[in-house]
């Protein structure tokens, strides 16, 4: 009961917004799932590997006429473990969630990922997280899968384990497990690149980000691209490498053509501020406050500072008929 004591005193449930009543932000008290089938992981992305290897978890479940329930953490380890590292997440909690349970998992659990967490052996982490919360029927894992206090536990431990507590082990297959760990690396490298297309290629949907809308200097409007500006939602998630790009923004149901700037708008300012702006073609709205959700779709060119504000404006016209070719 250890590791119920450990967060029931720190009071550690999320406040999510619950699409789905498959999610479970409270570890204290959840149902108890028929035949668990169990998977673990950040599965930042839900890429095209992680997808694969969901399907192989729901079939399992299937086969076991059980349910599928998958763990991950929150926030990510890494942001906990090492503080002062950029983190770079590419799907927000709340994105992942929704990806999660589109592909046909029956259960999510989000797990608070703690000092107290962090701190369990391997051992414990077996036996007061994996078995004593989730009982489970079967564990789908990877080989390469670690946990527990210095990342000691690993795959033979949990086999070793299996018939102590009565659990199967399901090993995902290496080819499953390569794919995924090269797809989230290079989607992230490939972002950080400015190539939104072969991210998107991995992702099997284009790469996106929410902001809220704030004011800027609204120098836009006297040059006939007002755009707005955008402060991202969660401060977290990777800004793709500045430049500009040809983009689709949501705002409130309806989606519209534009571009976007990601840099330091050094025509008009030595300020090393990054500034992410938007414009949205055939648009007219105030929109301060309000959420956009960005859709990148091609990086056009890198930033670039102009002689003049008459030759930027000229390069933007160009950057509009160019941005056009790509969002038809």
């Amino acid at each position: 009961m250890l590791f119920r004591a450990n967060y029931a005193a720190n009071g550690n449930t999320l406040p999510l917004r619950h699409f789905f009543m498959a999610i479970f932000t409270d570890i204290t008290s959840l149902p108890a799932f028929k035949n668990a089938v169990v998977t673990v992981g950040t599965f930042d992305g839900v890429h095209k590997g992680h997808r694969t290897i969901l399907q192989e978890v729901v079939a399992h479940a299937r086969q076991a006429n059980g349910e599928s329930v998958l763990l991950t953490f929150e926030p990510h380890p890494r942001k906990l473990l090492f503080p002062d590292q950029q983190l770079g997440i590419i799907t927000p909690l709340q994105e992942k969630l929704e990806l999660i349970t589109a592909a046909g998992i029956d259960h999510v659990v989000v797990v608070p990922f703690t000092k107290a967490f962090a701190g369990l052996s391997a051992t414990e982490y077996i036996e007061q997280f994996l078995v004593n919360v989730f009982h489970p029927y079967s564990i789908v894992i990877g080989y390469d899968h670690r946990f527990g206090h210095d990342r000691k536990g690993d795959i033979n431990l949990l086999k070793l384990y299996a018939p102590v507590h009565g659990y199967k082990i399901t090993e995902i297959p290496v080819q499953l497990i390569d794919e995924a760990t090269i797809s989230s690396t290079r989607i992230r490298l490939a972002l950080t690149e400015g190539r939104v297309e072969e991210a998107s290629h991995m992702l099997g949907r284009h790469y996106s980000l929410k902001g809220t809308v704030v004011h800027g200097n609204k120098l836009g409007r006297t040059l006939g691209y007002p755009t707005a500006n955008l402060r991202p939602q969660d401060t977290d998630q990777l800004i793709p490498q500045m430049g500009i790009y040809a983009i689709k923004a949501k705002h409130a149901q309806t989606v519209y053509n534009g571009m976007m700037s990601i840099g330091y708008n050094p025509t008009v300012t030595d300020k090393k501020e990054v500034k992410i702006e938007a414009n949205l073609f055939h648009f007219d709205q105030d929109i301060y406050d309000s959420e956009l959700e960005i859709t990148f779709i091609k990086k056009l060119r890198d930033e670039q500072k102009f002689d003049s504000l008459e030759t930027l404006v000229e390069q933007l016209h160009r950057d509009k008929v160019e941005a056009l070719k790509y969002l038809s």
